[in-house]
Formats: structure tokens, C-alpha cells, sequence
């Protein structure tokens, strides 16, 4: 067999398996949809597919959404044919830009996340509060009070009025132990709370009494459709007074950790490019 009979063979084998699709992949993906020779999957909507959603939403969530992707691939070719070259290259920078910036800080944030120490000593909290005091003011009055409401009728209305002003020790656990029985309370007097929030939880609270909630040491009895009200006013601090500790120690401490994470975000980048240099993955040529 000559040369010519081999190369005549050769080409005549490659023939049969390309025409019968030998070097093809398949695809066992089913298309639901087609815009030139782009095709959208089954598997692209399965997310939509949302467990208890009628067949009904289903079916207008699915076409509203094929007619987006259809709409968005045509703008997109329409883009690529009349857009100049130079324009198009400018947007693939842009893209490339934008893709290395969340890859790298989904993983400096995966890094923080493992390293970062998020405890806050009350004593780095009281530091920082009292270098930054002209910060925090108060937008709002905050008070600190105790609460409950009985029934109109309730049998030993006076003997709980005496316990709630006297609130000692001994007071204090037999209210909690029978609050069950009131229709709403709130027993803890040494918290800071806006006197807006007071207002929305106390309906007996109008604008004619919400003063009132603004005097120290008051006790206050209010009547309404739903019972009696008994309200003793531990502290107050008006707006614009300098917000205390405790009450702003929850905005410290995000903002202290977020100060560790920017410090460590840099400690991690100059250690990624040290790290690179010396094991010579990254070089700068003179």
C-alpha cells in the first residue's frame, strides 16, 4: 500500500467518525428557550421553582423570566454588532475589573472572617466612648422605667401598687412571679429605652400625659380601656445630652470591629504579597 492509499484511508476513517458525531459532546441539558445560538436551560430556572408556589405564578414568574433573558441576549448582540471595537474592549476591562474585586474581597472577607478577634473588654469600649463623647448625642429621650398593667378589677390592687413603688428585693420576685397574670409589663428599670417606644407599648400614654414620662423619680397611674397602668420613672436624659455607655456599647463595638477588620484587611494584603515575593510567584522586572 503506497503512501497516497494511506493518507486516501486516513481521511476517509476521520470522515465516518466526524459524520456520525464522534468528536461531539453531548448535551443531555434540555433548552426551554433560543435567541440565535444561544440557549437557555431547564436547569437555569430551576431556582425560580420555589416549593408552594401555584402552577399559576409559577407559570408568569417563568416567562417573565425567559422574556428578560431574551430581551437582555438581543440587547447584548445588538450591542456587540454596533458598538465599536474600542467601546466593547473598555466595557470587557470594566467586567474584568469588576470580577478580580469580588473574587478578592470575597476572599480577604472569608480570611477576616477566620482571624478576626470580635471581643470587645468593657475597658477598650470606655476608652473609646470617652475619646469620642461629642459623638454620641442624643437624637431622642431615653428614660429608664418599670411597668405593668392590671385588670380594673383586679382583687389586690393595693397591695401590688405599695410592692411596685416599694420594688425592694423581696418585691421584685413576687411581681415577677405572678407577672403571668398581668396583661402586659416590663420590670427591668435599669434600661435604657426611647420614649417613643414607651408611648407605642403604653396606649393609656397620650400627648396631653407623655410629659409626664419626662420627670425622675415619678410615679404615674393611667387608666384606660384595657386596665390600669402603674409606671415608675426611674431616670431620664433629654435629647441632645451625651448618649451613656451602655446605651451606645452595641454601635462601640461594631465600630471598634470594623477598625479590626480594616487593620487586618491590610495586614493581610502586605502578608499575601510578601508571602508571593518570596516564594517568587510575583516579580517586578526593571
Amino acid at each position: 500500500m503506497n503512501l497516497r492509499t494511506n493518507i486516501l484511508l486516513i481521511t476517509s476513517v476521520l470522515l465516518l467518525f466526524l459524520s456520525c458525531d464522534f468528536f461531539k459532546e453531548t448535551d443531555d441539558r434540555i433548552p426551554i428557550a433560543r435567541v440565535y445560538d444561544t440557549y437557555l436551560y431547564e436547569e437555569d430556572i430551576q431556582d425560580l421553582l420555589k416549593e408552594g408556589i401555584s402552577k399559576q405564578d409559577s407559570t408568569v414568574l417563568v416567562t417573565s423570566f425567559i422574556n428578560n433573558w431574551a430581551t437582555e441576549q438581543l440587547l447584548v448582540r445588538g450591542a456587540k454588532r454596533n458598538l465599536s471595537e474600542s467601546k466593547q474592549d473598555a466595557f470587557n476591562k470594566l467586567a474584568l475589573e469588576y470580577k478580580n474585586e469580588l473574587f478578592s474581597k470575597a476572599y480577604l472577607e472569608a480570611l477576616v472572617s477566620k482571624n478576626i478577634d470580635t471581643v470587645i473588654v468593657p475597658e477598650e469600649a470606655k476608652v473609646y466612648y470617652n475619646a469620642n463623647k461629642q459623638v454620641f448625642k442624643l437624637n431622642e429621650d431615653l428614660i429608664k422605667l418599670r411597668y405593668i398593667n392590671l385588670e380594673e378589677n383586679w382583687i389586690d390592687k393595693k397591695e401590688i401598687e405599695e410592692k411596685f413603688k416599694r420594688f425592694n428585693h423581696q418585691d421584685k420576685r413576687y411581681l415577677d412571679s405572678i407577672s403571668i397574670q398581668f396583661r402586659s409589663f416590663s420590670l427591668k428599670d435599669s434600661v435604657w429605652v426611647k420614649v417613643d417606644q414607651v408611648v407605642d407599648k403604653i396606649p393609656a400614654i397620650t400627648s396631653e400625659n407623655k410629659n409626664q414620662l419626662l420627670k425622675k423619680s415619678n410615679f404615674i397611674q393611667l387608666k384606660d380601656s384595657l386596665g390600669l397602668y402603674l409606671v415608675h420613672i426611674n431616670d431620664v436624659l433629654l435629647r441632645s445630652n451625651t448618649a451613656p455607655l451602655e446605651y451606645v456599647k452595641p454601635t462601640i463595638d461594631k465600630i471598634v470591629i470594623n477598625k479590626r477588620k480594616l487593620e487586618l484587611i491590610r495586614e493581610l494584603e502586605k502578608d499575601i504579597t510578601k508571602d508571593a515575593i518570596k516564594n517568587k510567584k510575583f516579580e517586578i522586572y526593571n
